[in-house]
């Protein structure tokens, strides 16, 4: 119980810091300034995994690691929807980092919410380990088959249903997501933004906590492996805004990873597959796709 008490400390205390001195006032998060951000992240996770070894035992450490690296791979085809929403909705780029905070504190609820969830039906329906592993074999393959993303917020039925009662301003107010005129309330364009991003990550949530539940069943390693992944999910948006048609077949492994996953989990009780190997093919995946988009880029027309 200490441990998810500390955690849940220091990731509020974190994202305090985050919105309240380093981006206090809005701006447009460049790329060097992203980079930055996200690698100060991704050695935060690293130096967790570090605790997680001397505290937890190997077998856990490298469970958070494959855990991590999962949710972080989903997440670049959920950043790619993000790219989609905000452009549709002509979001100012001063206003994506606030908007990108809002929803990572929203999407640390759901995701607590669905592994709970989760675990409690594994563990008292083992069999519901075989509907997960078939749902995540369905997910990869019909993404590998997906040559372009398209979406509609238009169609998203949340904003259809706060359209209807809530009314909304035309233009964005700065960065404000309510604002007051006429001694009435409206929401502002920015709030529409906000309740996308949390449909889209809803939706995210019921590939990606299955995959990790491929891995372990054990809640904290779960659950902080989940978090990490999400909280570098801001700044990796900004790095990889600036150059997502550069890896255009990092889809093809994230397809991979969820079949194989997928496939892990409907063969846990015959031939558990060990993490350490479920870690090394899930870098080779990424990897090939890497080295591949990069030495056969996007042609230019």
């Amino acid at each position: 119980m200490a441990s998810w008490i500390l955690f849940n400390v220091f990731i509020v205390l974190m994202l305090l810091l985050d919105l309240l001195v380093f981006h206090r006032n809005a701006h447009v998060v460049r790329m060097k300034e992203a980079v930055l951000w996200s690698l100060f992240w991704i050695s935060l996770s690293l130096l967790f995994n570090v605790y997680i070894y001397y505290s937890r035992g190997e077998e856990a450490a490298v469970n958070f690691l494959t855990g991590y690296v999962i949710e972080k791979s989903l997440s670049v085809d959920n950043l790619f929807v993000f790219l989609l929403i905000f452009d549709y909705f002509q979001t100012p780029r001063s206003s994506l980092h606030k908007v990108l905070f809002f929803g990572v504190l929203g999407a640390i609820v759901m995701r607590a919410i669905f592994i709970a969830l989760g675990i409690a039906l594994i563990s008292y329906f083992h069999w519901i380990i075989y509907i997960f592993g078939a749902f995540l074999i369905f997910t990869g393959i019909k993404l590998g088959f997906e040559k372009d993303k398209k979406m509609d917020p238009e169609k998203n039925p949340m904003l259809k249903l706060f359209r209807r009662y809530f009314p909304v301003t035309k233009n964005y107010e700065g960065d404000k997501f309510i604002v007051v005129k006429h001694s009435k309330y409206y929401a502002t364009p920015l709030l529409l933004v906000l309740i996308a991003i949390e449909t889209s990550d809803l939706i995210f949530a019921v590939d990606s906590v299955p995959a990790v539940l491929a891995i372990t069943y054990d809640p904290f390693i779960v659950y902080t492996s989940n978090i990490f992944a999400i909280l570098g999910l801001r700044s990796l948006y900004f790095v990889l805004s600036h150059m997502m048609t550069l890896f255009h077949y990092l889809h093809y492994a994230i397809s991979f990873i969820l079949v194989f996953v997928g496939v892990k989990m409907l063969f846990s009780d015959i031939y558990p597959v060990n993490n350490i190997v479920a870690l090394a093919i899930i870098f080779i995946a990424l990897t090939t796709s890497i080295l591949a988009s990069l030495r056969f880029p996007v042609k230019k027309i």
